[in-house]
């Protein structure tokens, strides 16, 4: 086994969805070796690959890496728990295994922002080159990649209605929501294959981690970027009780996430020199944006109580029902067990002034005041609706140089009015979709956040009080050029030679729907601007032998 000292062509750190897509395309080429750290362990704990088993991984520091925000005004003085992957897989270890592309005008407007090759036409190939749809190849979707894309196995009555007074109340349903154009109500496409959650590690590391040129180290907590003359040469890292710093000949790449990456950048003297000289960091390279642009989905989870229709609350409080759950899991990977946290979905705009569909819903056949406490002991189903693009924003700062003190999380939830008008918009259009007669025969009855909420002031209110994260934090390292943008359309960090980020964090917008895909599209667009300099000069020592 090579020493972990030795230096490398590609130091990645942080084994998520993006750290473990470019190990795989970078390791391709024997010529150069990659390593791949990692802070949390191997994803060999049971619950991450049975799909309900996120309520267990989430708030495990085990696999989570436990964060809380800051207490948001918006949120009434409320702090949220905001969950981070620390596991090999990262994120998609935990995450609700929703495929989602978002919307062709997300793409464009980077483009159009000074980020040339981002836009749809640029990027749609790259999404279709890690899928494995389980419809095969077409158009929109890959059949030959390794990120794998099946329908969900479950049938609810409940979803069916409420899909249906969408439909009643304007929402079209539709077959495919990653078209460019999401719009309308279908039922969520999902990580999984055959009822077990497909996440990062077994889609791109496991059937490579043989190469030779490769080395996975888990539990490795990287403390800092060392640059040498300027240049992002090594890094300094803990592992197995030994303090480590290991070379790189070529970049680094950080894949560490919105919170991870920033921390980072900031605790190696690369980022807001106010911050820096507060805490005593030596600034090495003054970058004003890293940490700041941070942008999340608020979810407001409104329930409501339902009866003459199954749904889970129910069946998790019959002994016989846990039974029959746990034994159709075993024997057909199917049914409750097998669910993604959230099931069916429908995008919507909140107001005909609205371009496209700017709010999206995450339907579920169950309730619960907050993710890690039982469900209700009544039946229940959950609309949760977001604001897919808010315009508060906020920021990721570190408060200490160890890299188990948490940073600030700040994300400013609802601090922008039209954010307010938003989410106000999305309690009215709920309402009026539960209103449907499709929804009737079930009696709905508004348990949250209640009917007596009625007025504009009210509505703004509620959102507050029901307010929460749906944990997909974005753009604390922006990719653009003006004095907020943290790395170029190449993503190579402004003025720091050899270093390179490939995460969430460099969206300058977030995008309309879930993160965890798009963050693949990046990694690959990383790997091939990495690597096609190579090719260039490959092709051009086959023409001087030739």
């Amino acid at each position: 086994m090579q020493d972990p000292l030795d230096s490398y062509d590609y130091l990645i750190v942080g084994a998520g969805p993006a750290g473990c897509l470019l190990a795989n395309r970078l390791s391709a080429d024997p010529a150069v070796r990659v390593l791949l750290l990692e802070a949390g362990g191997r994803d060999n704990y049971p619950w991450i690959h049975i799909p309900v088993g996120y309520l267990y991984c989430i708030g495990n520091p085990r696999t989570d890496w436990c964060y809380d925000t800051a207490a948001e005004p918006g949120l009434n003085g409320r702090a949220l728990k905001y969950p981070r992957g620390r596991v090999l897989g990262g994120s998609s270890s935990i995450n609700g295994m929703i495929y989602m592309r978002g919307q062709a005008r997300d793409y464009d407007a980077w483009a159009a922002a000074g980020n040339p090759g981002w836009a749809w036409d640029d990027v749609l190939p790259l999404f279709k080159r890690t899928e494995n749809h389980y419809d095969g190849g077409s158009a929109l979707h890959g059949a030959a990649g390794e990120w794998r894309v099946e329908r969900q196995r479950l049938s609810w009555q409940v979803l069916e209605a409420f899909r249906q007074a969408a439909e009643q109340s304007g929402i079209a349903s539709i077959e495919d929501f990653n078209g460019g154009d999401n719009e309308g109500c279908s039922y969520f496409q999902v990580n999984q294959r055959r009822g077990v959650r497909w996440n990062a590690s077994k889609a791109f590391l496991r059937d490579i981690r043989q190469r030779p040129n490769l080395r996975v180290l888990t539990d490795a907590v990287v403390q800092r970027v060392v640059l040498a003359d300027g240049r992002a040469s090594a890094l300094r890292l803990q592992w197995r009780g030994r303090e480590l710093q290991i070379g790189a000949r070529r970049e680094i790449i950080l894949c560490a996430g919105s919170i991870g990456t920033p921390a980072l950048l900031q605790r190696s003297g690369i980022g807001p020199r106010p911050l820096l000289q507060r805490l005593g960091v030596g600034v090495q390279h003054e970058l004003a944006g890293v940490g700041e642009n941070l942008q999340d989905h608020l979810q407001l989870r409104l329930i409501y109580k339902v009866s003459g229709v199954p749904t889970l609350n129910r069946l998790v409080a019959s002994p016989w029902g846990k039974l029959g759950m746990g034994l159709e899991y075993l024997f057909k990977r199917s049914g409750p067990l097998a669910m993604a946290p959230s099931q069916l979905g429908a995008f919507a705009r909140s107001s005909a002034e609205q371009p496209s569909a700017n709010l999206q819903y995450h339907v579920q056949p169950l309730s619960l005041e907050r993710f890690g406490e039982p469900l209700h002991g009544f039946p229940a189903f959950t609309a949760s609706v977001c604001n897919l693009r808010p315009y508060s924003r906020g920021r990721v700062e570190i408060r200490s140089l160890e890299v188990a003190a948490a940073p600030l999380i700040q994300p400013n939830y609802l601090s922008d009015p039209r954010d307010l008008q938003v989410a106000a918009d999305a309690i009215r259009l709920t309402r009026r979709i539960v209103a449907a007669p499709a929804l009737a025969a079930f009696k709905p009855e508004e348990y949250k956040p209640g009917p007596s909420y009625q007025s504009e002031a009210d509505l703004q209110r509620a959102a507050g009080e029901i307010g929460t994260t749906i944990f997909h934090p974005v753009g604390t390292c922006k990719m653009g050029q003006g004095r907020d943008a943290v790395v170029d359309a190449q993503l190579r960090v402004h003025g720091v030679p050899g270093l390179r980020i490939a995460d969430a964090s460099i969206m300058p917008n977030i995008v309309s729907g879930n993160t965890c895909s798009p963050v693949l599209m990046i990694a690959e667009k990383a790997a091939e601007m990495i690597l096609a300099p190579r090719a260039v000069a490959g092709a051009e020592r086959q023409a001087l032998v030739v």
